[in-house]
């Protein structure tokens, strides 16, 4: 984690001391303050199998998409619908008009990975790029809602050929991503910091991942262990409950407590399945759909 200074912040000294800001700090683009924390994790030895983003991030080619293919690192980065890329000739067009130029064999449909209400199927499809003095391989892929038609777009490069249906994994992993973000601000208080110095939100935000990381870490563990017949696996959420009746603020018997989230867990698995069963007996419409480009 790193704070985003904003331009106007970075050059007000008056601003600046009173919120305790380091001299050394100067005004950097979100783009590039990712790059420096992309970095760091690779250059103390974390293993990175892929980097994404939003818009804001994908759109930045000099400031983290050109730094990351000089290390080798793959990436799936969402861009806007005007995003250019090459088209016939040596003309550039956007992203949206290819996408519309495609037929429809050229569109399949895979999964972007499980959701709160089951696995999240689009209709997918890419194109080959071939940016000037680059190597590796370079796609635009189009992700397109099946039933608004809302189309959306990333730039993606890997090192070594990879198929359409990891690319389509790799951007599904973004809803994870935000998933963590509300659940950070729900359960361990990642907005909750009310102060306006520097030091004070390093701390506060240290100390809210750290109580994020423990329930993840609780929650993954729970889920490799073997789940109780006709219960839900424990969540972040139920584990943060748990550990506040149980270990905070015990105000009634264990039994009790126990028997509760048992109750919670087991309606949560009822609710699922019900939805899993009308998702299967009403299917959204689907395209015979075999080919990619």
């Amino acid at each position: 984690m790193q704070l985003y200074l904003p331009e106007s912040w970075a050059e007000d000294p008056r601003r600046r001391d009173r919120a305790g800001v380091p001299a050394g700090t100067r005004f950097t683009t979100k783009s590039r303050l990712a790059l420096a924390m992309i970095t760091r994790a690779l250059d103390a030895g974390v293993r990175v199998g892929w980097v994404t983003g939003d818009e804001a991030y994908g759109k930045d080619a000099a400031g983290l998409r050109d730094p990351l293919e000089q290390r080798g690192q793959a990436y799936v980065l969402a861009v806007a619908c005007d995003h250019r890329i090459p088209g016939p000739g040596r003309q550039s067009v956007r992203a949206d008009e290819r996408a519309a130029a495609l037929p429809k064999r050229a569109w399949q449909k895979l999964s972007a990975g499980a959701g709160a209400k089951g696995r999240r199927y689009y209709l997918w499809a890419r194109i080959r790029l071939h940016p000037a003095g680059t190597t590796g391989y370079h796609w635009i892929l189009m992700r397109r809602n099946r039933r608004t038609g809302e189309t959306a777009f990333y730039r993606c490069y890997s090192p070594r050929r990879v198929s359409l249906a990891k690319l389509a994994r790799v951007a599904g992993r973004r809803w994870t991503i935000e998933e963590t973000f509300q659940t950070g601000k729900e359960l361990t208080g990642l907005d909750e910091h009310q102060v306006r110095t520097w030091t004070s939100w390093y701390r506060w935000t240290t100390l809210v991942m750290l109580a994020h990381a423990f329930l993840a870490i609780a929650a993954a563990h729970a889920r490799h262990t073997k789940p109780h017949e006709g219960l839900i696996p424990l969540t972040r959420n139920e584990i943060r409950h748990l550990y506040a009746q149980l270990i905070l603020k015990p105000a009634r018997r264990v039994a009790d407590i126990l028997a509760w989230s048992t109750w919670r867990r087991r309606h949560q698995h009822h609710a699922r399945q019900s939805h899993y069963q009308r998702r299967h007996e009403n299917p959204a419409p689907d395209h015979e759909l075999q080919l990619e480009y």
